[in-house]
């Protein structure tokens, strides 16, 4: 299984919540509001939508074992 560059999503939607398809790189929608992602991804034919919040930056992390 390959990686997925999540990269454009990052530029084109910080800050925001978005709906992806179960290919878990298809954007069906995009708000501030979670809940109003949700209902359009619904609302749109998506029967299990997912549904995370972008960052409003995209910082390396270092962890310390």
């Amino acid at each position: 299984m390959r990686p997925i560059d999540y990269s454009p999503i990052f530029k084109k939607h910080p800050g925001q919540w978005v709906a992806l398809k179960s290919d878990e790189k298809t954007v069906v929608a995009a708000s501030r509001s979670a809940n109003k992602v949700f209902q359009e991804a619904k609302e749109g034919g998506i029967k299990d939508p997912i549904l995370f919040k972008v960052p409003k930056r995209s910082v390396p992390y270092i962890g310390i074992v």
